[in-house]
């Protein structure tokens, strides 16, 4: 098959039309903002975060990505990739370089330099590629459109036409006078080394080894008026070859193979993510790549974690907590339950995570793991009251899950987070049982993180998931999210820390009463 793209099989997966488009609010509720900024620290001149923006739509789309990933593992097969991305960018530097110069034929030089570079970098990643083992699509359809460019009669005659022009330029000699302000350049004529015999003269009074006093000039881009003119009459000495020279910048201006400068951009994707999850996998987490399905939504995740989360904690030296997931049969929905600051919101964020990097092509967080192929992703967080829009926090809510729920279809997915927490806890169950019909009937798989233990309990769709602590010190948190039925003590719990009638804030309570005071 003919290559067309290393992160796109086929060109109407190709998603370029919607990389102007702003990307989903949802990636900042669920921390995705976050990774993407992670991954692509550093890489600005590549713009790669529109990648990261738009999952892929169907399941070969992802093997097509997963299957490079898995080749670039190999260690030798990513640093010549590496080396060649290195030469590009020199390339691309050469030529930014062009762009502020003043003189022509200083141009010109630089542009040379420029297409040797761009020969070289595409000769040594062919000649890499060929000894490579490679398994996926992408990077076999590449190869062999690499070796077709280096192999065609346009890239073998200018590669060797730069080489010979190198080489030529290199062996012009010339005369330099300078009588004050006055500057002469003349043809080269042999002429005798006397630095050769001072050296030979002086060489009876050296005394041991001596420091070098010699000064190393700096070798410089740029170029002032003077020595633009004093090349420009070098030129005039050397007609033919500066008139093959600038023939040759006017023939070439267009030497880049597009696919090869788009595969130079895009493999920046998986190169990226692969170093950004490296430093996770040297602290002993654990990345798969992920079974995908369009029809059965049995998913499960071993040993999951969300990755965000996980980057910070790392910095920190703190350890990452796993917790594993898994639905069958008729289940659809995970209703969350617990006490504050368990985890429970890392766990959502954590679900919706897994299914957006598996979408896109990419290993995710954990140990295994099957996960559904989504057309849409919804996410209800809670947000600042607008004061502007004149609408309360209850009222928001159910205009933001009524938006939610007309768009979406039996292939998206719902992550709610403790919504309905304005009202009344009658009324929040009475409109929580009212959604929960409706997600049950559109057949949606759903995280809802709630307080209203009624929920975990509402039909064979629904799985309860409990965030645990200590059993010794229940004030402790174990952020393990854990299948089990829910004890109701999280809305309890929060009712007591609004009240400040927990055990901690009643024994500070007691012991502040104990404490004599001054009358």
């Amino acid at each position: 098959m003919a290559f067309n793209s290393i992160l796109f099989e086929r060109i109407e997966d190709n998603l370029k039309e919607t990389a102007a488009l702003a990307p989903p609010d949802f990636l900042v509720d669920l921390n995705i903002d976050q990774i993407i900024s992670a991954v692509t620290a550093g890489l600005d001149e590549y713009n790669l975060k529109p990648f990261f923006h738009h999952p892929l739509k169907t399941i070969d789309a992802i093997r097509y990505r997963q299957e490079i990933m898995q080749d670039l593992e190999n260690k030798i097969l990513l640093e010549a990739i590496r080396k060649f991305s290195r030469k590009m960018q020199k390339m691309r530097r050469y030529l930014g370089l062009i762009e502020r110069l003043h003189f022509k034929r200083h141009k010109e030089g630089w542009f040379l330099e420029a297409i040797g570079i761009y020969c070289d970098a595409v000769t040594g990643l062919g000649r890499d590629l060929s000894r490579a083992d490679l398994k996926s699509r992408g990077l076999s359809d590449f190869r062999k459109h690499v070796m077709t460019c280096i192999e065609s009669s346009g890239f073998t005659s200018l590669s060797a036409e730069t080489e010979r022009l190198k080489h030529d330029l290199s062996g012009v000699k010339y005369c330099l006078i300078v009588r004050g302000d006055r500057v002469t350049v003349r043809k080269h004529e042999p002429e005798n080394d006397y630095s050769a015999e001072v050296e030979e003269t002086f060489k009876k009074f050296r005394q041991g080894a001596v420091e070098d006093y010699r000064a190393k000039l700096p070798i410089r881009s740029g170029m002032n008026h003077v020595e633009a003119a004093i090349l420009d009459f070098v030129a005039e000495l050397h007609p033919e070859l500066f008139a093959n020279l600038s023939n040759y910048c006017a023939r070439n201006i267009r030497f880049l193979d597009g696919k090869i400068s788009v595969f130079d951009r895009e493999v920046q994707f998986y190169i990226a993510y692969l170093d950004h999850i490296a430093r996770f996998q040297r602290e002993g987490m654990k990345f798969c790549y992920p079974e995908i399905s369009n029809r059965d939504k049995e998913v499960y995740s071993c040993e999951g974690f969300d990755l965000a989360l996980a980057h910070k904690l790392v910095s920190a030296k703190t350890s990452i907590v796993c917790n594993d997931f898994y639905l069958k049969g008729r289940e659809r929905i995970f209703v969350v339950s617990g006490p504050n600051q368990g985890g429970k919101t890392t766990f959502a964020r954590t679900f919706g995570q897994l299914h957006y990097l598996a979408c896109l092509g990419c290993p995710v967080p954990g140990r295994d793991a099957r996960l559904f192929l989504f057309d849409r992703i919804f996410a209800h967080f809670e947000k600042e009251e607008n004061i502007k829009n004149l609408r309360g926090k209850l009222q928001d809510d159910l205009i933001r899950i009524h938006a939610i729920l007309n768009q979406a279809t039996s292939d998206s997915i719902i992550i709610l987070n403790e919504v309905f927490i304005s009202t009344a806890l009658a009324d929040a169950i009475f409109l929580s049982e009212k959604v929960m019909k409706r997600i049950r009937q559109m057949d949606l798989l759903c995280v809802w993180v709630t307080f209203i233990v009624e929920l975990a309990s509402s039909g064979g769709e629904t799985v309860s998931m409990v965030s645990t602590v200590v059993p010794e010190n229940p004030t402790l948190r174990t952020f393990k999210i854990v299948r089990k039925p829910a004890d109701g003590l999280a809305y309890a719990i929060s009712i007591a820390e609004k009240y400040g009638l927990t055990y901690d804030c009643l024994k500070e309570r007691v012991e502040h009463e104990s404490l004599p005071h001054a009358s």
